[in-house]
């Protein structure tokens, strides 16, 4: 069975916990464990790109969109939307830097994860977190 959900938020630094909250909320209430790695992955990844897009997202944009569709296989598929057309890049950072390792732990983690572009309207940043086994 396939089971999707998407919401929009605010573009604003609190929208990164809720969006957390909220995918974490809707796995668990379609049969993930709470303490699965696949969940927790989920809850990550989210995190990541939530926050790349209130930290570089389009200083005029209210709000991005964040979906999350539990596969029939117990994988996770995570799309946060904006209306940006400039794609993410994993880009090398030193160990003091304090930021720029988002991407680097979505490449880490996900089985998978990539761009779809949304034309004039943006593009969606998407990660697939495969379920143990």
């Amino acid at each position: 069975m396939l089971r999707r959900n998407s919401f929009r938020l605010p573009r604003h630094p609190a929208s990164v916990e809720l969006a957390r909250r909220r995918v974490h909320d809707h796995l668990a209430d379609w049969g993930h464990s709470t303490d699965g790695p696949a969940l927790t992955d989920a809850v990550l990844l989210v995190s990541e790109l939530a926050t790349n897009v209130v930290r570089h997202g389009p200083l005029l944009e209210p709000e991005f969109e964040v979906a999350v569709t539990a596969l029939s296989d117990g994988s996770c598929l995570i799309e946060v939307s904006d209306e940006s057309t400039t794609e993410p890049r994993l880009r090398p950072v030193t160990d003091w830097e304090e930021h720029g390792r988002g991407l680097h732990l979505v490449e880490d983690i996900a089985e998978a994860w990539g761009v779809w572009s949304r034309g004039r309207h943006g593009k969606t940043v998407w990660a697939l977190v495969t379920a143990p086994g």
